[in-house]
């Protein structure tokens, strides 16, 4: 028996079979040759919904920008194809999960990018978790110097408690998922394949390791070969999955520099990791330095330059996060901090609540305003800084 892609499986039967044919229907469009992302927003914003693309008429369809009487004619006769219901079967029998854009298991900061997947083909899992997200990028020829900053920065991250993304390729982003994954950290591939086959192929008991600690991600269907294309394509989705890039390792030609300006596009952070002046190999690194990015020494300077959160993320250990500095509190501060709301509360009213000495609390509460968590307000109270 295979595993159920939906967590409706428990819910009665006509609530199964609408939400299975919803994902039926976003698949059929998503397969059409030619329907890209940025052509798919082009029809959703037309149109309004996914079903109301497959009830228009040709002459309805041309209206469209990017839509020609070829892709017209392929989205029409794409109406009968049986090639959704088997690509969702092959899913099945491969334990993988399909991530539809506008449902509570898509990722919603990429939701919010100007071109984002329909889909996404999932093998292991996403956590509401993973929005707190870094990417680490870099050369795949990659030198020793590069390969250990790329461990030792991707296991810091991890064990402040981000996701650390990168995309199975050789290199940096190898070195990044590894760095991750012995400190025990959660990490998320984004493939520029598609599930059916791992690429680069050495790299498939690497895969199989991130699965266990987080999940392979693609926006290509299960078979999908590696074509030159498809990787620049997917940096945008590596960049709008996290709240910031690093830069390890990239020489001026690159392909880790795409995923920068998708992120300087999408408003995410960048940061780059300084190498020897005369190091070819750090030359793009360098240039995006000049040009503004965030000079990376350590993990600090990361959770630093890191700025308030969309929306408050909970943790694995139930911790409400409102910005990622505050990862690296320890238990005491952390503890304080959650008293102090964004509305000024009384300094009596932590000291109250808190449970342990007032001096403790006092103290604490100076080092919370010293990192710029808290600040003071007249009246003697305190209040939570964004």
């Amino acid at each position: 028996m295979t595993r159920s892609l939906f967590p409706e499986a428990d819910r009665p039967a006509p609530v199964r079979e609408a939400t299975e044919a919803r994902l039926l229907t976003a698949l059929r469009l998503h397969l059409v040759d030619g329907v890209g992302p940025r052509t798919h927003q082009e029809l959703l914003d037309h149109f309004g919904t996914v079903e109301a693309v497959f009830e228009a008429t040709r002459d309805e369809l041309l209206a469209v920008d990017g839509v020609g009487p070829r892709l017209a004619a392929s989205i029409i006769a794409a109406r009968h194809s049986r090639e959704p219901a088997q690509e969702l079967q092959r899913c099945r029998e491969r334990g993988l999960r399909l991530l539809v854009r506008g449902a509570d298991d898509y990722p919603a900061s990429l939701g919010e990018i100007y071109d984002p997947p329909s889909i996404l083909y999932c093998r292991g899992e996403y956590r509401p978790q993973d929005q707190l997200a870094v990417a680490i990028v870099g050369s795949r020829r990659c030198t020793m110097y590069g390969r250990q900053v790329a461990e030792k920065l991707a296991g810091g991250l991890a064990r402040a408690g981000l996701t650390v993304v990168s995309g199975l390729a050789r290199g940096i982003d190898g070195a990044a998922h590894r760095g991750a994954l012995e400190a025990g950290g959660r990490t998320l591939a984004v493939m520029g394949t598609g599930l059916g086959e791992i690429y680069p192929p050495e790299h498939v008991d690497l895969a199989d390791e991130i699965v266990k600690q987080g999940a392979l991600l693609t926006e290509n269907k299960l078979l999908q070969p590696p074509l030159p294309g498809l990787f620049p394509q997917r940096n945008r989705i590596i960049s709008g999955m996290v709240l910031g890039v690093i830069v390890v390792e990239a020489a001026r030609n690159s392909g880790a520099l795409h995923t920068v300006r998708h992120a300087m596009e999408q408003g995410r952070e960048v940061f780059a990791v300084p190498g020897r002046i005369d190091s070819l190999a750090s030359a793009g690194c360098h240039d995006i330095l000049r040009d503004g990015a965030t000079l990376v020494r350590d993990v600090q300077d990361v959770l630093q330059a890191l700025g308030p959160l969309m929306a408050p993320v909970v943790t694995a250990t139930d911790q409400m996060i409102l910005t990622p500095r505050e990862l690296n509190l320890d238990d005491q501060e952390r503890r304080v901090l959650n008293l102090v709301t964004i509305d000024p509360i009384a300094v009596d009213d932590v000291l109250r609540t808190a449970g342990f000495e007032a001096s403790r609390v006092l103290a604490t509460l100076t080092v919370l305003e010293m990192r710029r968590l808290v600040r003071r307000v007249p009246g003697g109270q305190v209040c939570r800084v964004l």
